[in-house]
């Protein structure tokens, strides 16, 4: 049976709406009482950071889904990838991972979850870190992932919601994992679309380690499950600005359009619109494949980065020896929410 079929989601397309993940957490206690936690679940960022002391901080994160390829060890591979990419777009440096995993042990051979765990291992070896213990279960889907643990200096944490004024706004991949995951599940994928989606998804953010070394870099996230509207208001509303898109400079997987037009979409992407819509000016000529791209949730996506207009060309250029499809795709200005043009 194929991976796919066993789950009702994929990717980071399974994470819970950005509405709904707002109503669940409504009541719950903000952990902002403790001094040294300086980024904690009173921000919508991409990981938790805890101060130990004056050049030491510790950053930590935790992410798994289901998946969204068939063959068990990229999916092992996509799924640390995704994970570890949350201490990069912390600004820090992964250390250690731990496994989680939960199969399907009745349905799935002992062959095939070795192959998922192979992956992931892969992908940590190439990010220099060990795969230093972790936890299973029994589960009636395939769910892996990891939690991560990872460093960096005070000065070198990076939050989503630094940006300032001005600011132009750099992508590092390109957009449509989930419009090509529906392909998959709908058998209209071609063996060259998941290579070019396992590449994307498999390549590691370490971009965003070397970033944080840049006075000009003031803000960093990673753009995953809500997709470029939900990351980016995200990103306006920690800074107290508006984020222009231009939805042209966009840089898109090579048939994110084409399938997009021709209906391949993920329910994700109308929650998506649902948490965002109010908070997003859109243009009159935006067509609704557009609409389902700039909400396509992504899976291990890029990193968003917003740095100063005078270093902007110099950095894109600097990421691009890593992420050749990186793009300036909009600035920082007065003002709140999100306008495309």
């Amino acid at each position: 049976m194929k991976l796919t079929e066993l789950a009702h989601g994929g990717g980071c397309g399974c994470k819970l709406g950005p509405a709904v993940l707002r109503e669940l957490l409504t009541d719950q206690p903000v952990a902002q009482m403790f001094p040294q936690l300086l980024v904690g679940n009173a921000e919508s960022d991409d990981a938790a950071v805890w101060q130990v002391d004056d050049k030491t901080c510790v950053i930590a994160t935790t992410d798994f889904f289901m998946p969204m390829v068939d063959d068990p060890r990229d999916f092992g591979r996509i799924a640390a990838t995704n994970a570890i990419s949350d201490i990069y777009a912390m600004g820090g440096k992964p250390i250690m991972a731990l496994a989680i995993l939960g199969m399907p042990i009745n349905v799935m051979g002992p062959e095939t979850i070795r192959q998922i765990l192979a992956g992931g291992a892969e992908i940590c070896g190439d990010a220099g870190i060990p795969i230093a213990g972790g936890h299973s279960i029994d589960a009636p889907e395939p769910i892996y992932g990891l939690a991560v643990i990872g460093i960096c200096s005070p000065e070198q944490v990076r939050r989503n919601g630094g940006a300032q004024p001005g600011d132009k706004l750099i992508l590092t991949k390109p957009v449509g994992v989930g419009i090509y995951s529906n392909a998959i599940k709908k058998g209209t994928a071609t063996a060259e679309d998941i290579a070019e989606m396992v590449k994307t998804c498999t390549t590691l953010n370490r971009i965003g380690q070397d970033l944080s070394g840049h006075d000009g870099v003031h803000a960093i996230t990673d753009v995953t499950g809500f997709g470029i509207l939900g990351h980016g208001l995200e990103m306006a509303r920690g800074a107290g600005l508006a984020l222009k898109i231009d939805r042209s400079s966009i840089p898109l997987l090579t048939r994110a359009a084409d399938l997009a037009g021709s209906g391949h979409r993920t329910g994700a992407s109308d929650r998506n619109w649902d948490a965002v819509g109010p908070d997003v000016q859109l243009p009159d000529d935006i067509t609704d494949a557009e609409r389902d791209i700039l909400t396509d949730p992504q899976t291990s996506g890029g990193l968003l980065v917003a740095v100063a207009a005078d270093r902007a060309n110099e950095l894109l250029a600097e990421i691009r020896k890593q992420h050749p499809s990186a793009a300036i795709i909009g600035e920082a200005e007065p003002g709140e929410g999100l306008i495309v043009v």
